[in-house]
């Protein structure tokens, strides 16, 4: 697999060097935790015939006008396909995906109360975990990068709600291996990004002090695609450091 990188504003990685046109092209970031929730994804389907296409945030390329073309808020995650179709959203993007490539992420549709646990599950990680953590994650991480100090009154209350949080996971999760049953699907995909973002800004003890969540977080986490993708990841970064020198 071969990959090129422009210097242009918005520079391209090609996931593929084929002939043809991918299948579809996904416009994101790197440490975007929204754009990393399709990558897994994909990476869990085992799919790669796409073209991933570097925002650069920093920047402000997202609010660009061709940008907000794609997405009407001007954020990321987006996908556009050859034939015109576009959406944006990440979980939006991860679940149509799934079920456009058949990825064995979703409850067959066959199984009405599966389908509707997975839903459950889905609106639990967005209202009661993902709007506290991404607050974290943009007190402690992201304003890191725009030389602003964190709100620690901010911060303390969103932590509060993520330990919440996660002390009804711990006994929800008694009773099952994955967020939304016995099966790993993209409810559990959901939580990872901002997971490891919380580790990255020190607080991994919500995770780990837990004895059932950490028990299901290593079940996720150490998934092979997942941790090929983190490994890529990993690399990717350690290089693009080494280059800044």
């Amino acid at each position: 697999m071969s990959k090129l990188i422009t210097n242009s504003p918005i520079f391209v990685s090609k996931l593929l060097h084929r002939s043809k046109m991918p299948a579809f092209t996904l416009y994101g970031a790197r440490g975007s935790t929204n754009t990393d929730r399709v990558r897994l994804t994909l990476a869990e389907g085992g799919f790669t015939d796409y073209e991933l296409l570097l925002v650069n945030l920093q920047q402000g390329e997202q609010k660009s006008e061709e940008n907000m073309k794609r997405h009407p808020w001007g954020k990321i995650p987006v996908v556009t396909f050859p034939e015109g179709f576009t959406l944006y959203e990440s979980r939006a993007i991860c679940k149509y995906l799934a079920k456009k490539y058949s990825f064995p992420l979703l409850p067959p549709d066959s199984n009405v109360e599966a389908a509707a646990l997975f839903d459950q599950a889905q609106s639990a990680e967005m209202l009661y975990f993902a709007d506290p953590a991404g607050r974290i994650s943009f007190e402690k991480f992201a304003k890191k990068f725009m030389g602003l100090p964190p709100d620690e009154t901010v911060v303390s209350g969103a932590l509060r709600s993520v330990e919440t949080y996660f002390d009804v996971a711990e006994r929800l999760l008694q009773h099952k291996d994955y967020m939304a049953g016995n099966d790993f699907t993209l409810a559990d995909i959901y939580y990872i990004p901002l997971i490891q973002r919380l580790f990255a800004c020190g607080y991994a003890d919500v995770i780990l002090s837990r004895k059932a969540v950490s028990a299901w977080w290593d079940r996720c986490i150490n998934r092979p695609a997942i941790q090929k993708l983190l490994a890529a990841d990993k690399e990717a970064a350690a290089a693009a450091a080494a280059a800044r020198k």
